[in-house]
């Protein structure tokens, strides 16, 4: 308990207040902690648990947090992540504070988040470094974001100088978000466009908006009546090369354990050989990981006629 502990002790020293994972259980790196995730989303702090703890354990959190004499916050929520969706228990909440809907920063950008939904909460943690890569590389590109859900990589990339950004996801709700996310950045409505399409009945819209300089793929890796990385992953690869221009890039995300890198590669030299491998992006430092397989992959590949 005590290294757990420690871990939290020094999370809390990086990022201050921005939203991050303080605690990341699911990476396997901590016995016992399996099914234990702590987020801190400014100014409240949630422990998420995947699965029944030992009562004891759970009380020893809380108390860390409740007697910590810097740290404390000045909300705390357990969330219970293996019951139902309304299974939330606060132990002690400040009066301003919103529990259903607030507004996070990541570096310098701002999205909304509702933290106590079980899944889908508005923002997805560990693809910060996907984002900071996006904002990085977007200056003047004309960019196609698939499965944008909230349109986090759209933030980024007009955050970034990016002439366009072309989003798409089949759920309106995450997309109408995706538009409250740029207004709370104020960024220029006018050069971004949402779709709420199926992407598999839309290629003809997505190409009439393109080239693209730039596309990034991050679709779950299991959406019953939607999306199976197994069978549907190379139905989005394979169009790829109708949708960009020379020397566009692709940024290839999954987030299945049971799929590793190597899935990607094997399909994009399949399917798309002109696009070559140029590195995988480093998981944010606040994911640890024992099998760096089983966890977030962000590969970026690189377009050249010249690798067909």
């Amino acid at each position: 308990m005590q290294a757990v502990f420690e871990y939290i002790e020094q999370q809390f020293t990086q990022r201050k207040g921005e939203v991050t994972r303080l605690f990341h259980g699911r990476g396997q790196c901590f016995s016992g902690f399996e099914d234990v995730v702590i987020d801190r989303l400014p100014p409240l702090i949630i422990i998420r648990l995947f699965s029944e703890i030992p009562e004891q354990q759970l009380d020893q959190l809380v108390a860390f947090f409740a007697e910590h004499p810097v740290y404390k916050p000045e909300t705390l929520v357990i969330q219970y992540r293996y019951l139902r969706e309304d299974s939330i228990k606060v132990c002690w909440q400040a009066p301003e504070t919103e529990l259903q809907r607030l507004a996070v920063t990541e570096g310098n950008l701002q999205f909304w988040m509702q933290p106590l939904r079980n899944q889908n909460s508005g923002l997805f943690l560990d693809m910060r470094e996907g984002r900071r890569w996006v904002q990085q590389q977007s200056k003047g590109l004309r960019v196609l974001n698939l499965f944008a859900y909230t349109c986090g990589f759209s933030v980024a990339a007009l955050a970034g100088g990016a002439a366009k950004v072309v989003n798409l996801d089949m759920s309106s709700p995450a997309l109408n978000t995706g538009r409250e996310n740029h207004r709370l950045n104020g960024h220029d409505m006018s050069k971004v466009k949402f779709f709420a399409h199926d992407l598999f009945r839309s290629w003809g819209k997505l190409k009439r908006e393109g080239p693209y300089d730039l596309v990034v793929i991050d679709p779950p890796s299991f959406q019953k009546g939607s999306f199976v990385a197994t069978k549907d992953y190379l139905k989005v690869l394979r169009r790829l090369p109708d949708l960009t221009c020379e020397n566009a890039r692709v940024l290839s995300c999954l987030n299945s354990p049971e799929l590793d890198s190597q899935f990607l590669l094997d399909l994009m030299a399949e399917y798309c050989p002109e696009f070559r491998f140029v590195e995988r992006l480093a998981n944010p430092e606040d994911f640890p990981d024992a099998d760096p397989e089983r966890a977030l992959k962000v590969l970026l590949f690189e377009k050249n006629s010249l690798n067909k």
